[in-house]
């Protein structure tokens, strides 16, 4: 007998019927089993129906007070109803973790209405999360006992992954992973008659260690506050923020709080009216970082977003990606298989505002330093160049030249000298490769300007002797030489100060001079560049995770196809530069300029604030880190935040620190160990292309929910969706799905289900993707377009349009060589001053020939931290605060440390230990002084990222002495036709602080 379509819905209704019929029993056995369950079913009175379009069948479920019924039929009155077209259709959407093909349908039908909800959204969430809930919690148990009694679950951090011991619900050691026999063999290289294999183990940063005191920390915030004198319906008060306290309120008051400030805001002012802006980092996971359920969220309510610059990349992407491209990864360089290359043919390594070992690359934990120590152990000789005798040069030794700040493009021309008078360049491929040389080189020689950039030229400017110059122009031009800009390759702290954008420039001047691609000639540090295998997919942050948002992430590049999600798309066209929201807000209106990585003339198109038919912002909703530890000039941030132009200020956070005392209602979430997430180390694709070549071993991790959340925080997703479900959004945005139901669907986007099943890697937790054998490594970076071949490095990179003859032939450039004259620069504004052409020695706009130098005559140096990630494990009275290279305790406060020569230090009656007053024009930080030889006489260190922000008296206006040492750095911008941070180009003066 043929099975018709009838009889398959007689077929599907049955099941509905046996499913939902035994659901009440299901739903009241996991309210024994789970606290959390049983708080849930507690949580909500409401009336839920199950129903077929057309009333043929219905199921509804009454919860009253922890108790539920049910009955057949339809209801007359309830307070939601999830409807449907078929049952077959109510069958295959209602599967716990459905596959591939279901989520497609279910998209489908929801783009087409053949499922909808109807009703109160917050009872519809409730009972998809109750339901849920049902299924989730079989996985509760998920982790390996030990025999301590304790269980070992998985996680991953912004330094690695690590395993994670729990006993009695209490996180009681975090560590590293040590691979078992089952996990994947690693790589070999063999160089100049050795083998070298990492270790079979991840690494982790120093930070890592002081994890758990973070997650315990008194600084947790564990309940929804309000300011005390906020008054949403009255008085707001907004001179108080930052000085005024907080009362605790709850979830629901909260989030009816922020819901009708939304709507009110929306209603008097349209969307773009309200503004959200994030840090550039966050905990870690696919799913809750901001990349993700933050772009979701917004883009539904709409907003003004703050539009990031590219803090890490600065000179790379505002001058660099003229001269070579690699938009893609904002101008700074590719480097496959370059820890293979490196240490077969490299003859010399030349770190140039380079410390691995501190900054670590991108989430690349101590992973390099092992290798660097490969490097060491061949007798690879290094040169470091930096103002700051750092820790790389520490560890690996060598010679050290510690320029003046931001005048590095100076020694560069001046190398570049001595290369073109004693003949030590490629002149070959300047021929071949690259055009306007021959321009360029009448500038270097002084036929353009009258002016020779000779080693005793720049000793005026660099302070940097020109023997020693003439010594390491000869050196390097004799031999092959891998240069290292940057912990990973772009990220220099030279490349944020104010002559960032010639001292990137001149880094590609120089590589092009010596022929990279050819053998041992490159850029690297042994930081990037491992021989793993990049075909396995895994979407690194960037892409987007359940964001939906083709616009504002790398969805478009691989997940859309992969992951069926619902798209999201924010209809507001209006955005304020990140480094400008100060002035957006005090003065009304700003400009700025885009950080577009599709093509290099995409940062011409200028931003201007208010955008036409757009309301200025009155609503401000941060999310995450603190502007006043890592921007610049921040007591800025805190005159915004006092300004009555802010109607409403929401902050989102962990801890309370930063920016969080400044909001009128602040929303605690909890940390990546509380909540479900699925993530790979330091993979941030869609920011930086194959990023996990950081790493010895590319690990993807179950981010186990290894605690319940502490006191009544709530994962960013659970905020996001609390709030949604009060605008009536909650299905939109959760597609009745939860955190672990879109770890699964993330799951089954990627290569995992291809070597390993769900329920396999949710209990092992983790996946190490095997090696490829040696002859399926990865082009050396470069290699093909010293060659001349077509690009075969794993990268589609540029796009088709972008290539100037034939597709994968040559560089993004228009000539597609490395051009020493820019052709989109010319073509944009070839007058510029501050930018013109081809790179030039312009000295820096806040240096030491500055007007200022004389009041000013320190230059302050801020790069990364060695013991924090950004803002992210600083302050929170962890035990990082005893390590007395981050803090040092003086009566009972823990200072931040500034660094200076001893020189300086006597001229000024300084001893090492005292608290001194670090200030300019910007304002003033005290600080613990630290007397050393690592700093010249004339500079001073000082990391950025400060978490705590305390002023002693009125916020804005009064010494800060929590570190937020970029209180005192330019907001100026590198170049006006920019949206970029000077930060490392800052005078200052100190002097011993007396109260």
């Amino acid at each position: 007998m043929r099975y018709s379509p009838s009889m398959a819905e007689s077929v599907a209704k049955a099941k509905l019927k046996a499913g939902f019929l035994a659901l009440p029993t299901a739903i009241k056995a996991a309210a024994k089993r789970s606290e959390a369950v049983k708080k849930l079913l507690h949580s909500k009175n409401c009336v839920v129906q199950i129903e077929l379009r057309d009333k043929s069948w219905g199921r509804w479920f009454a919860f009253q007070d922890g108790q539920v019924t049910s009955k057949s039929g339809v209801h007359a009155d309830p307070d939601g109803t999830l409807l449907f077209d078929s049952a077959r259709e109510a069958v295959r959407l209602m599967t716990p973790f459905p596959d591939f093909d279901t989520r497609m349908q279910f998209i489908h039908m929801a783009k087409n209405f053949k499922t909808d909800s109807r009703g109160d959204d917050e009872a519809l969430m409730f009972f998809s999360k109750l339901t849920a809930e049902i299924i989730d919690i079989q996985f509760s148990k998920i982790g390996t006992p030990m025999k301590d009694g304790s269980i070992r679950y998985v996680n991953n951090t912004n330094a690695g992954p690590v395993f994670v011991y729990v006993k009695d619900d209490k996180i009681i050691r975090i560590t590293h992973i040590e691979f078992d026999e089952t996990d994947a063999d690693t790589w070999t290289i063999k160089a100049r008659g050795k083998s070298f294999t990492p270790p079979r183990k991840t690494t982790v940063t120093s930070y890592t260690s002081g994890l758990k005191s973070t997650i315990y920390s008194d600084k947790r915030l564990l309940y929804p506050m309000k300011r005390v004198d906020f008054d949403p319906n009255g008085e707001r008060n907004p001179q108080n923020r930052g000085i005024s306290g907080y009362e605790r309120i709850s979830w629901d008051e909260a989030a009816t709080i922020v819901a009708d400030e939304i709507k009110r805001v929306k209603r008097v002012h349209g969307p773009g009216a309200i503004m959200n802006g994030s840090g550039s980092h966050h905990t870690w996971g696919n799913l809750g970082y901001w990349l993700s359920c933050r772009r979701r969220f917004f883009n539904i309510i709409g907003c003004t977003y703050v539009d990031h610059n590219p803090d890490s990349w600065e000179g790379w992407f505002w001058g660099a990606a003229h001269h070579w491209g690699n938009t893609i990864r904002n101008g700074a360089p590719d480097t496959y298989s370059t820890v293979e290359d490196l240490l077969k043919n490299a003859e010399m390594v030349v770190f140039w505002s380079s410390d691995p070992e501190t900054t670590s690359g991108v989430y690349g934990a101590q992973e390099g330093t092992i290798r660097r120590m490969w490097a060491k152990e061949l007798g690879i000789p290094c040169v470091h160049i930096d103002p700051f005798y750092n820790h790389t040069a520490a560890l690996m030794g060598g010679k050290w030249l510690a320029p003046r700040p931001a005048t590095g493009n100076a020694l560069a021309l001046a190398i570049a000298y001595v290369w073109i008078t004693e003949d030590l360049y490629d002149k070959w491929f300047v021929e071949n490769r690259t055009t306007g040389f021959d321009q360029w080189r009448e500038y270097v020689l002084g036929n353009e300007d009258g002016i020779p950039k000779t080693p005793e030229w720049q000793e005026a400017e660099s302070a940097i002797p020109a023997r020693e110059v003439r010594a390491l122009a000869r050196q390097w031009g004799s031999r092959r030489t891998y240069l290292s800009c940057g912990g990973i390759q772009g990220f220099g702290s030279a490349c944020r100060c104010a002559t960032g954008v010639e001292w990137a420039r001149s880094m590609v001047y120089l590589m092009a001079m010596q022929g990279i691609g050819k053998p041992g000639v490159n850029l690297g540090c042994l930081q990037q560049g491992t021989p793993v295998d990049t075909r396995f997919f895994f979407p690194g942050y960037s892409e987007g995770g359940l964001s939906g948002d083709l616009a504002g992430t790398g969805l478009m590049i691989n997940m859309y196809q992969r992951m069926p999600q619902l798209v999201t798309m924010n209809t507001v066209k209006q955005s304020v530069p990140r480094l400008q929201i100060p002035e957006a807000i005090l003065n009304g209106e700003t400009t700025g300029y885009p950080t577009d990585p599709s093509t290099i003339r995409g940062q011409f198109f200028p931003i201007h604030y208010p955008s036409p038919g757009h309301s200025k912002v009155k609503l401000y909703w941060k999310y995450g880190g603190s502007h006043f530890g890592t921007m610049c000039q921040t007591n800025r941030y805190a005159d915004m935040y006092r300004s009555p132009e802010l109607e409403c200020v929401i902050n989102q956070s962990i801890w309370m620190e930063g920016e969080a005392q400044f909001a009128d209602i602040i929303l605690p979430a909890c940390t990546n160990f509380e909540r479900w997430d699925i993530g790979e180390t330091a993979n941030c694709s869609g920011y930086i292309h194959h990023s996990f070549t950081q790493w010895n071993h590319r690990v993807m991790t179950m981010q186990h929910k290894c605690i319940e959340p502490l006191g009544e925080s709530k994962s960013d997703y659970e905020i996001f969706a609390t709030i949604a479900g009060k605008l009536g959004l909650g299905s939109y945005f959760t597609e009745n799905s939860t955190e672990l139901d879109w770890c699964k669907r993330l799951f089954d986007a990627t290569d995992l289900p291809q070597v390993m099943s769900w329920r396999e890697f949710l209990k092992k937790g983790y996946y190490v993707v095997p090696a490829p054998c040696e002859e399926r490594r990865d082009p050396v970076s470069w290699n093909w377009f010293y060659e001349g071949r077509s690009k075969d490095v794993p990268e589609v990179n540029p796009l088709p349009a972008d290539y100037a003859e034939k597709f994968r032939e040559g560089l993004q450039t228009q000539s597609g060589k490395i051009e020493f004259v820019s052709t989109s620069l010319t073509q944009y504004d070839p007058d510029d001053p501050e930018r013109p052409p081809m790179s030039k020695y312009i000295p820096a706009w806040e240096g030491h020939h500055s007007e200022d130098y004389k009041r000013f005559p320190l230059q302050l140096i801020s790069p990364h931290n060695r013991y924090s990630f950004h803002t992210m494990q600083d302050g929170k009275d962890s035990w990082l605060n005893d390590i007395k290279d981050h803090r040092v305790e003086v009566d009972g406060w823990h200072y931040w440390i500034v660094r200076l020569n001893p020189v300086d230090a006597k001229a000024r009656g300084i001893a090492h230990g005292d608290l001194v007053e670090a200030y300019n024009d910007r304002g003033s930080v005290i600080l613990y002084a630290y007397l050393t030889e690592r700093v010249p006489a004339g500079t001073v260190h000082s990391y950025e990222s400060s978490a705590v922000y305390a002023p002693i008296g009125e916020p804005g206006k009064s010494p800060d002495r929590g570190g937020c040492v970029n209180i005192l750095t330019p907001s100026r911008p590198m170049v006006k036709k920019s949206h970029s941070t000077a930060s490392n180009s800052c005078l200052i003066e100190i002097r011993k602080w007396e109260e």
